[in-house]
């Protein structure tokens, strides 16, 4: 099962990636001008007069430019024509180009000119948001046919689709692309930030690795957009696009394999699949080096195996992912919620590159939001990873600072709290009272380990009863107790002590046949300037054994306090003098 928390997670967090849906939805409705296209390979001798003469000619392969359509960009290019259809209105109109491609795309004007975009260019003209966008002034006819050359590029196909749009249409699109695109990065960049500052505040390299992970992809999504050129007009990062994506999709598995190593704790639940995704982690950025060595051999052996590489290492991931949830592994059902769905549209998204799926034009910007809604959900993960460490801290720690039979402080956990006590208490009060069972061996003898075991329970749990829950109780040894009083008087210290020896002694645990049952002897120290734990736990253990001297089940005073003593309970009064 996903368990409870990650339950209220998915539905909580599925409302947000309704939003994103609804921002997408946006995104991809719009008013445009009907066109009709058609598409050839650029020649040698064309000309744009001539591959218009061409069309008109019907030379030209049709298509239709609102659905994805696959361009070779092999040879000298591609010429497009885009032909706009009734109703036709004469006014100031945008091109727009999307997905935008690596390569640069040329308009050609009626009057002559030219304008060639490109997703890393950085033009003082307009320039799309996540699109190349040309602006059409209105002195062009409205039924003039436009023309494009995609330029030829580093690889053999491009995708795209095309839309005219008013000026004032455009610019609510572009708005409402930017907001959406804004708002999946800013989740992406801050789930990272978190998670870095968590790994330097908790020590644990598994935020780190989720930080790097979440961060390579919004790289990616950054660099296939073209959102780290417009809006961010990143000028450095021109010309680069291709390698760094590349770079960045290698290192987003490696960092991908890591942290589901640890986060899902596969040596625990998938051990047969640990050592391949360590491999894996390790392989990825060895491939990147041999990617940016600038050895023409290195790097075609980078780029033969980087494919293979990254649908192996998915798979792989998948794989562990699903055995580790399977055997019971809590967070790998939250890498399961959040990844899955991105892996989904990624392959739809790669399968779409290849020419499918065509009528699919936002999977683009769904890959963007799935990434947004992964973040969300590791985040989340990556929380509940926190807490349960904190609770698993929290549990040994309480094994280690209590004693296993009466489940009170033990003798170090207990001397540490009250050297704190004493280190910041000022001149508050502090009593500290010492306490022994009476006749526990003989009970031990008589009845044996296990009859004494049970007494230590019920006189601990009759101490923790009788004591404030702030009131420092703790097993010192065997069958004697400490207990440290904050903020009590002397007078009230001996009616706490006096309580305790009733409290024990109404246990009515019979130590023989003869009708002695269990009590205890306390003796109370009061804490001075100088006093240190040492020194109080000897004051009060002599005082204790002044308590047994005097006939057992009683509480005695440090011999330094009884020159001050004002006033005493009857019953302790009375037990004083016998």
């Amino acid at each position: 099962m996903v368990g409870p928390l990650a339950t209220i997670a998915t539905r909580r967090y599925g409302r947000m990636l309704g939003i994103l849906a609804l921002l997408l939805f946006a995104c991809s409705v719009h008013a445009a001008t009907a066109l009709t296209g058609a598409a050839r390979e650029v020649m040698p001798g064309d000309t744009p007069q001539s591959v218009l003469d061409a069309y008109h000619r019907g030379e030209f392969a049709s298509f239709d430019p609102n659905l994805l359509q696959r361009f070779s960009r092999r040879g000298l290019g591609t010429w497009v024509v885009l032909q706009p259809q009734p109703p036709l209105v004469s006014e100031e109109r945008v091109l727009s180009v999307y997905p935008p491609p690596m390569a640069p795309v040329t308009l050609f004007n009626t009057d002559g000119s030219t304008l060639t975009m490109s997703l890393d260019d950085f033009l003082a003209s307009a320039h799309g948001n996540g699109r190349l966008a040309y602006r059409i002034t209105a002195d062009m006819p409205a039924s003039a046919p436009i023309l494009l050359k995609i330029e030829p590029g580093t690889v053999n196909h491009a995708v795209a689709s095309f839309h005219l749009q008013p000026w004032n249409e455009y610019l609510q699109t572009d708005a409402q692309w930017l907001a959406f695109a804004s708002a999946c990065f800013a989740v992406m960049v801050a789930m990272s930030l978190m998670a870095l500052c968590l790994a330097l505040m908790l020590r644990d390299s598994t935020f780190a690795w989720y930080a790097g992970y979440v961060l390579c992809y919004a790289l990616i999504q950054g660099m296939q957009t073209g959102y780290l050129f417009h809006p961010l007009e990143l000028t450095w990062l021109a010309g680069a696009a291709p390698m760094i994506a590349s770079s960045a999709m290698a290192l987003s598995l490696a960092f991908a394999a890591m942290f589901v190593s640890r986060f899902c704790e596969l040596p625990r639940y998938a051990a047969i699949l640990q050592t391949p995704t360590v491999a894996l982690a390790v392989g990825m950025p060895l491939v990147v080096l041999l990617d940016n060595s600038q050895v023409a051999v290195l790097q075609q052996t980078a780029q033969v195996l980087v494919t293979p590489l990254l649908v192996i290492g998915t798979l792989l991931l998948l794989s562990a992912t699903v055995v580790a949830a399977i055997q019971g592994s809590r967070p790998a059902w939250f890498f399961l919620v959040g990844w899955t769905p991105l892996l989904a549209l990624t392959a739809l998204y790669s399968s779409q590159m290849t020419g499918v799926l065509s009528d699919i034009p936002w999977l683009g910007d769904a890959c963007l939001a799935a990434g947004a809604f992964e973040a969300i959900v590791l985040s989340l993960g990556l929380a509940d990873r926190a807490l349960m460490m904190r609770r698993d801290r929290h549990m040994v720690q309480e094994l280690a600072d209590n004693d296993a039979l009466t489940n009170v402080l033990n003798r170090r956990a207990w001397t540490e709290s009250m050297q704190k006590v004493l280190g910041n208490c000022g001149a508050q009060p502090i009593a500290l009272l010492f306490l022994d069972l009476d006749h526990f061996k003989m009970l031990n003898d008589r009845q044996g380990h296990a009859a004494g075991d049970r007494a230590l329970v019920a006189v601990a749990d009759a101490l923790r009863s009788e004591l404030r829950p702030h009131d420092l109780l703790g097993r010192y040894g065997g069958e004697e107790f400490v207990a440290m009083l904050f903020g009590v008087e002397q007078n009230q210290a001996m009616q706490v002590a006096t309580r305790l020896c009733r409290r024990v002694y109404r246990l009515e645990i019979p130590v023989n046949q003869t009708g002695l049952v269990l009590s205890v002897s306390i003796g109370i120290a009061m804490r001075t300037h100088e006093d240190t734990v040492d020194t109080l736990v000897e004051r009060s253990d002599l005082a204790m054994y002044r308590a047994k001297l005097a006939g057992r089940n009683r509480a005695r005073l440090d011999e330094k306090l009884e020159g001050v003593r004002r006033s005493w309970p009857r019953a302790v009064e009375n037990d004083r003098s016998a």
